[in-house]
């Protein structure tokens, strides 16, 4: 596991867990629930915020926010498997 901030644009993962139980109900509401599918679209030149497609839409969260977002990443090689 590794926070969605570090994720690269074109990067995919699973949501796994919160680490800021502040920020928890306000993900929650937009979509970022433990099993969903996130996948980085937009990364901004000074690198926050990002923007991330998840339950399909998009939504741009600050990098504190994403760092508190624990993802499992998808690789190719899950990809294949799945």
């Amino acid at each position: 596991m590794k926070p969605l901030s570090q994720l690269k644009i074109g990067d995919k993962g699973i949501i796994a867990e919160f680490k800021n139980d502040d920020l928890f109900i306000k993900l929650m509401e937009m979509g970022c629930v433990p099993g969903e599918i996130i996948k980085v679209e937009q990364i901004a030149p000074l690198g926050d915020p990002i923007s991330i497609s998840v339950a399909g839409y998009s939504l741009s969260l600050r990098l504190n926010e994403a760092s508190a977002i624990m993802i499992d990443p998808i690789t190719n090689e899950k990809k294949l498997h799945s």
